[in-house]
């Protein structure tokens, strides 16, 4: 794909905003813990975070978490980072279809033949059709149409329902008018997390040809009903074999050699199926070819992958040097594909 930068108006007013938006009180928060982690002098953390953030697009949390503090420079512009990372979506998603990513009832309804799980919308008059769903089904998980990492969803026992005709205008009123089925996963994840359904994030670029995978990443639930770092799950970045680069992580300080549920230690990791889900986003990444980079959730399941959501904002999973030893990152593989 020939080489395409990114408007220099559109960089300026992402700064200018970002300056704006500057919590000095954060900033000096995180420089603290890296200066402890790396043991570094506070002033020449502060100076070095402000100046990677206006000159070289570094998010002030890509910093901390992907241990900018001990890279070279020639290390850290191999990490891919959140402001990149919004660039390259303002660019390559078009606004008229985003909707269509940010809407979980929509979503659905675009991607139902993927989605492997049987799902319904709660309306005024449908208690009835409520309780027999969720009576068929014994749990169900509840989404708020529009939310994100992991917010506005909910996980409820069929069996522990006493009045179904307040339980429907309770999800109603709270904006959960989107039903699911639970997901089944594959045994190898349930070995790791058997309470939480834990989602793989692949990366993706569609050129209107050729989907690329730029990055995997997989997340491990707590025993929540998500995998979300709010719900105290972690990630690890995953090779192009699907085999874990190292132990699991998040963004709070947290690291974990051993799942600290079940045990299982988090480098042996293997997903299973990896022919099957690079073929699946492939053909996800077709459905909308107008939302050209997305970050799409999946989970393998018994029988294959399954289609959890796609997120036209994909954010950024990458190596964390401190954990993993691997002190590059995933950036060129952005710029071969997307041509920057």
């Amino acid at each position: 794909m020939p080489s395409q930068g990114f408007s220099p108006v559109t960089r300026l007013r992402y700064l200018a905003g970002r300056a704006r938006r500057i919590d000095v009180g954060s900033v000096i928060d995180r420089a603290k813990e890296a200066s402890a982690q790396h043991g570094k002098a506070l002033p020449l953390v502060v100076a070095d975070m402000l100046y990677q953030a206006g000159v070289k697009n570094v998010g002030f949390q890509d910093y901390i978490d992907y241990d900018f503090a001990i890279l070279t420079p020639a290390e850290r512009a191999t990490y891919m980072t959140h402001p990149v990372s919004n660039q390259i979506s303002q660019k390559y998603d078009h606004p008229d279809y985003r909707g269509l990513f940010q809407d979980k009832v929509e979503f659905d309804r675009k991607f139902s033949d993927f989605l492997r799980r049987d799902w319904m919308v709660v309306e005024p008059d449908n208690a009835d059709e409520l309780r027999a769903f969720a009576e068929r089904l014994g749990t169900i998980v509840t989404k708020e149409p529009v939310g994100q990492a992991g917010t506005g969803v909910h996980r409820y026992h069929a069996a522990e329902v006493e009045d179904w005709a307040e339980f429907h205008r309770g999800l109603l009123e709270r904006g959960e008018i989107l039903v699911e089925e639970v997901i089944r996963q594959h045994d190898d994840l349930a070995a790791v997390c058997p309470g939480t359904v834990n989602t793989t994030r692949v990366t993706a670029f569609f050129d209107g040809s050729t989907t690329h995978i730029l990055a995997m990443a997989q997340k491990f639930g707590r025993g929540a009903v998500s995998d979300q770092m709010t719900f105290g799950g972690f990630y690890t970045m995953l090779d192009e074999n699907g085999h874990a680069l190292g132990a699991g992580y998040d963004s709070h300080g947290h690291v974990h050699e051993l799942h600290p549920d079940s045990g299982a230690r988090i480098a042996d990791f293997q997903l299973p199926m990896i022919d099957e889900v690079t073929a699946f986003v492939d053909r996800v990444a077709r459905v909308v070819p107008q939302v050209q980079y997305v970050g799409w959730d999946i989970v393998v399941g018994p029988d294959g992958p399954v289609l959890v959501e796609g997120n036209w904002g994909a954010g950024v999973y990458e190596n964390k040097p401190s954990v993993t030893g691997i002190r590059t990152g995933h950036k060129p593989r952005y710029q071969a594909a997307i041509g920057f």
